[in-house]
């Protein structure tokens, strides 16, 4: 039996995942191809919470949850939700891996480096896993990711401990999100001192363009954030000004329910298959479930006695599930995004949110017969915090 010969287009967290999750199967040849010169070519952005029926369950099969222990911060699940005069209406503490939320924090480049670190350097499969730009997409499709009407601006405050005690002591080695008017302001800290700012506000993609504001000019690109949030807390503004390093980042999405026809030979996993924005928080944990899930067709496939037809049939029905499962996450991650942005105060749409994000989490028939009880409780709960905030 000759071996299924897979390449990966792409060396992201969800491209590696699958390279490991494949390395010295029987049967399957895989290489992983990557644009990029070396590993640290460019940043990999911010911070990262990997939830345990996605990520964390990818990284056990994967035989790669004790590296992350050594990687991950449990102190990184410190998080609030607030608006823009930091009236707090979400807040959870730090902790430790005994008393850990479920969902404990590790650094985007950490986790590329982790993945990195166990893998080794005509295919008759090709999975596109590069992302949001992805090429391997245009051969299933001519859908493109639209812009989501969300701009988005990035700093980097180093080693802020030091520079900028007063934006540590804001984010309390966690994560911080504040949202008004259509406007965000979101600091994370990062595992090596750092601390990633987001910014995001609703104008047309153009907009820099507009201001001729070039992301390397720090100060004219902060003057325009600052008049952009003008009222919004000292404490929230000062994470912008202290910032460096700034990035421009338009968010862009594809259409909620977006699948493709089965070409054989192609398949796309993570971003590629289904960017979306970033407001929920799930889009690695489901890419790195979408490697998870192909791995296990893969293997089957490949150890069939008729491993190219089974393959083929395989990677059907892997996609059929994806679309299931990526339908259902994006659809929570637009109805997240239009709250936040969209429909109006944080303090208006609070409820909302939190029973949204709940029944999401919580999809079994009992726990949705629970849904009435649930929504009494956070209702009447953010009645009572109303009235004295």
């Amino acid at each position: 039996m000759s071996p299924i010969r897979v390449a990966s287009i792409g060396a992201g967290p969800v491209g590696l995942t699958l390279a490991r999750l494949l390395l010295n199967k029987p049967n399957v040849d895989f290489v992983g191809f990557e644009s990029e010169k070396s590993r640290d070519a460019r940043g990999q952005g911010g911070t990262l919470d990997l939830h345990p029926a996605t990520g964390l369950a990818t990284l056990k099969e994967a035989g790669l949850y004790d590296d992350f222990l050594e990687r991950a911060r449990f102190d990184g699940e410190e998080l609030i939700i607030c608006d823009k005069d930091l009236t707090k209406y979400v807040e959870l503490s730090g902790s430790d891996e005994n008393s850990s939320h479920g969902t404990p924090e590790i650094d985007r480049i950490s986790l590329r480096e982790m993945l990195l670190n166990c893998i080794e350097t005509g295919f008759d499969l090709i999975v596109g896993a590069e992302g949001a730009g992805s090429k391997t997409c245009k051969l299933v499709s001519d859908q493109m990711p639209n812009y989501s009407g969300i701009f988005g601006i990035s700093f980097e405050i180093p080693n802020a401990k030091e520079t900028a005690p007063e934006c540590y002591k804001l984010t309390n080695r966690g994560s911080l999100f504040s949202y008004t008017d259509g406007r965000a302001i979101m600091p994370q800290y990062l595992g090596d001192g750092s601390i990633k700012v987001g910014v995001y506000i609703t104008q047309p993609r153009d907009w820099a363009e507009n201001l001729l504001l070039d992301s390397h000019d720090l100060e004219a690109t902060k003057k325009a954030i600052l008049d952009e949030f003008e009222g919004w807390a000292p404490e929230l503004l000062q994470s912008v000004r202290r910032g460096q390093n700034t990035e421009f980042c338009p968010i862009y999405m594809l259409p909620v329910g977006w699948l493709w026809e089965n070409r054989p030979g192609v398949t796309l996993i993570g971003d590629a298959a289904h960017v979306m924005t970033p407001f929920a928080g799930q889009g690695v944990n489901l890419g790195m479930q979408d490697a998870l899930m192909l791995s296990r067709a893969i293997v089957k496939g490949a150890n069939s006695p008729i491993s190219k037809d089974a393959l083929s049939n395989e990677i059907k029905s892997f996609e059929k599930a994806l679309f299931i499962r990526a339908k259902e996450t994006a659809t929570l991650t637009n109805d997240l995004m239009t709250m936040f942005f969209f429909s109006g105060p944080l303090r208006t749409v609070i409820e909302q949110i939190v029973l949204r994000k709940l029944t999401f989490c919580e999809k079994s028939l009992l726990q949705r017969a629970k849904y009435p009880l649930m929504a009494a409780f956070v209702y009447g709960s953010y009645t009572m915090f109303k009235l004295w905030h």
